[in-house]
Formats: C-alpha cells, sequence, structure tokens
C-alpha cells in the first residue's frame, strides 16, 4: 500500500511504532508527523507536530491520513474537522485489513473481559491442532506487524479497536458486556455500540458468546439472525474441557466460562479436541492477571489488569474460602461498586484497603454493607502494603484487583504509575520488600 501524501500518527506507542514501520517498509519517502498528548513522541523518522499546533496542522492539510493509536478518543472533534477537511482518519488494525485481509481466516474475539485470556487460548488450540495460526491485537503482535505470515489470524480487541474496524471477521466473539471506557467513548450507550460493531453487520459469518454474554439483550439485538449463533459445546464436549481447565493454570469460574468459549470458537475453525485439551493444558496466565507470587506463608495476587469491578468480583471468586485482604480503587470512570461492597464478606474478605479515587466509593459501600470488614485507606500503593505488613494474622491472601484503571494511581509520593503493568510491578516488589522472611 502506498501512501502518496504524508501521514499523522496520532499516539507514540506500540500500534504506532508498528504504523511507522509499515510506512517505511511501503513508501520510504513519505513524510510522518507524530503527535501525542503526554509523554514522549519518540519514533524515529517523524516530525512532532504538538497538540496545540494540530488544528493549523489540519487546516493547512499538511497531512493526507491520520493513524489513530487506540488509546485515542475517535470522538475527539479534531477527527470530524479532518475528515471535514478530506484528511482519511484510520487505524493499524484499518491498515492491515486494507493490505492483508484478502485470503485469510481473521477470528475476532472482544467482550469487556475475558477476551484476552480467550483469545490466547483460541490461538493456542489451533496451533496444538498443526493450523497455520498467529495471535495479534491486544495480544501477540501488532496487527500491522503480523501482516501476511499466518494463514489464520486470532484477533483480541478492544472497543477502542472495534469502534470503527472496516472489515468483516470470519469468526466473531464477545465474552461479555458489562460498563467500561466510558471516559473515551463518551458515556455507557456509545461503549456498548462502539464494542458490538465487531457483530452488528450486514454480513452472516457466526459469532460465539460468552456465558454472560449469552443472555445480554444488546449482544443478542446485535447478533440480529440467532441462527448465527455458534451452536453449545455438547456434553461429552463441555466435560472434556471443565476436566482440562481443572487440571490448568486458569483458575475461577470465568476462565471456565472463557475455556469453553474459546473451545467452540477453535472447533469452528477447525481445530480437534484433543489439540484443544492440549491447547488448555499449555497455557500460561497473561502477566498482571491472577498471577500469583508468594512470600513467606502469604500469597500474593497481581491482578492489576483489573479495570471493573466485574475483574475484581472474578479475582474473589477465584480464591473463595481464603482470608483475603484486598487493595482496590483507581482512576474514576463512574462504575458501580455497591454490588461489588456486598459480595466482600461471603469471599472471604477480612481487610479491603482503598486507594484514591474510586476506593472512597468502595470503602463508603463497604461501611454499610459490611460493617464487619477492617476498611483502611490509602493514598499511595506503598501505604497500603505497609499497613498490610502490621495486620499480617488477618490474611492469608493479598489480592491487588482494583476494579478500575491506574492512571493518576501513585506508589509514593510523587511517582504516578503510567500503566497497570508498572502498578501490578510495584505491588509484587512492594511484597518482596514487606512480607519476605528475612535471609538466613
Amino acid at each position: 500500500m502506498q501512501f502518496e501524501e504524508p501521514v499523522l500518527l496520532y499516539g507514540a506507542g506500540r500500534e504506532a511504532r508498528s504504523t511507522r514501520a509499515y510506512i517505511k517498509a511501503q513508501s520510504p519517502a513519505t513524510p510522518v508527523y507524530v503527535t501525542v498528548d503526554s509523554g514522549e513522541a519518540a519514533i524515529e523518522d517523524t516530525e512532532i507536530i504538538a497538540p496545540v499546533d494540530l488544528p493549523a496542522a489540519v487546516a493547512q492539510r499538511r497531512f493526507g491520513t491520520i493513524v489513530k493509536s487506540p488509546g485515542v478518543s475517535r470522538y475527539r472533534p479534531i477527527f470530524a474537522v479532518a475528515r471535514e477537511a478530506g484528511i482519511a482518519v484510520t487505524s493499524n488494525l484499518n491498515l492491515w485489513g486494507e493490505a492483508y485481509r484478502a485470503g485469510r481466516t481473521v477470528i475476532a474475539i472482544s467482550g469487556t473481559k475475558g477476551k484476552s485470556t480467550t483469545a490466547t487460548l483460541v490461538h493456542l488450540m489451533l496451533v496444538e491442532s498443526g493450523l497455520d495460526a498467529g495471535l495479534a491485537g491486544n495480544v501477540g503482535l501488532a496487527p500491522l506487524d503480523i501482516a501476511d505470515r499466518n494463514a489464520i489470524v486470532v484477533f483480541e480487541l478492544s472497543s477502542y479497536q472495534t469502534a470503527d474496524m472496516a472489515f468483516s471477521p470470519d469468526i466473531a466473539a464477545i465474552t461479555n458486556l458489562t460498563p467500561e471506557h466510558t471516559d473515551w467513548h463518551r458515556d455507557v450507550e456509545h461503549y456498548y455500540a462502539d464494542k458490538l460493531n465487531l457483530i452488528d453487520r450486514d454480513q452472516p459469518f457466526p459469532v460465539a458468546l460468552g456465558a454472560r454474554a449469552a443472555d445480554n439483550p444488546l449482544v443478542l439485538a446485535a447478533v440480529r439472525d440467532r441462527s448465527r449463533l455458534i451452536p453449545p459445546l455438547a456434553p461429552f464436549i463441555e466435560d472434556r474441557i471443565t476436566a482440562a481447565v481443572a487440571r490448568s493454570r486458569l483458575k475461577g469460574e470465568h476462565n471456565l466460562d472463557n475455556a469453553i468459549l474459546a473451545a467452540q470458537i477453535a472447533l469452528k475453525a477447525g481445530a480437534d479436541l484433543e489439540a484443544v485439551v492440549r491447547g488448555i493444558a499449555k497455557f500460561v496466565p497473561l502477566p498482571h492477571r491472577l498471577e500469583e507470587h508468594s512470600f513467606g506463608a502469604t500469597v500474593f495476587v497481581d491482578d492489576s489488569i483489573s479495570t471493573t469491578p466485574e475483574a475484581t468480583k472474578a479475582a474473589l471468586n477465584a480464591y473463595n474460602g481464603q482470608r483475603i485482604a484486598l487493595i482496590a480503587g483507581g482512576h474514576e470512570r463512574q462504575q458501580d461498586y455497591a454490588e461489588l461492597a456486598t459480595l466482600l464478606a461471603p469471599s472471604g474478605v477480612t481487610i479491603l484497603v482503598c486507594l484514591p479515587v474510586t476506593g472512597d466509593r468502595l470503602a463508603t459501600a463497604t461501611y454499610a454493607a459490611a460493617p464487619d470488614i477492617e476498611v483502611l485507606e490509602a493514598a499511595t500503593l506503598e501505604a497500603a502494603m505497609q499497613a498490610l505488613a502490621t495486620r499480617t494474622a488477618r490474611f492469608d491472601t493479598v489480592i491487588l484487583s482494583p476494579g478500575a484503571p491506574s492512571y493518576g494511581q501513585l506508589e509514593r509520593p510523587g511517582k504516578v504509575f503510567h500503566n497497570f503493568e508498572e502498578r501490578g510491578a510495584a505491588f509484587v516488589r512492594l511484597a518482596g520488600e514487606l512480607f519476605a522472611p528475612p535471609a538466613a
């Protein structure tokens, strides 16, 4: 694909770097600009346009295409202005669709939670079946980096990517649907519509639904024709999957649901049952998703990727029966924590440590719903871990499952987390520093 006019990259993350490499390979002489709202625009062979100068650059039509990174909301007014000026607005994913979609089988998986695990399992199951499959999107490679190397491509897609996805898959799946990312999508209604754009299409490709999506009226309306739905697994196959999950590193009922959904997708795509079982056995938990670490007699569970109350509920369910110290709270996105508060005591939570900003609302709800739980409020993750280090007799397991993003959160005074990965890494490091027994 040739670029006849200069290109602007809006964002400088993994996908932007992938797009820059693609443009350089396809059109080496094409000038490329980059704009970022915060952080460094550290992409080689680009010219920086400051955000304050972007409206003028659009008005002057200094570029013919904007390639928007997923984290940049498609609802920003500048994109409407750009389109009116005749500037195309696209994405790494849509560029892949233009260049490489033809001749390949595309499996696209989305949902509020569970999509990364499900996509990873599907990929394992297909590879174990001897099929030429690759994994891309938010796990695996960026779309343009996977290019045309595989006959089957499994995409794990966020609502940021499905919102303006310009091509249709051959098989699609929705794991579940609950409110998230309302700041990016403007409101929950737009979030639902953007997420379901993956399946709400005229093409009659088959769709698989997770257990928590199968009875969702919005999801079923987006399916349009229920004959598109991939049938449930036969009972004997579901029994095999359940047994395989019980022997695997997949924890919790939600991960059994993910494995069953992955098996539906993989079998539809041509996998065989024995390979499906082997794929489950080979699954390794993704970083910061119910990732276990032990220091002394205490188990620490890094679930920093949890950004919704539903994800925190799933984490608690996976450790039901343990005496739990839960650390929760993060960036405010107007999510409802009232139901989560009612589930803490039945799940075995003995101590709740609340972090700003959403922790304030969770603490208030917990005081009312579960007065026997000790509720602590900490300004930083370091302070939260220090508080727990003085109360070790009250818990066996510490779970960091914030139920909110990491934006603006503090590890310690003056040290802000840039992403959930940094938050999870700090949690594990602090656990080792504060809870590991002294060396002999």
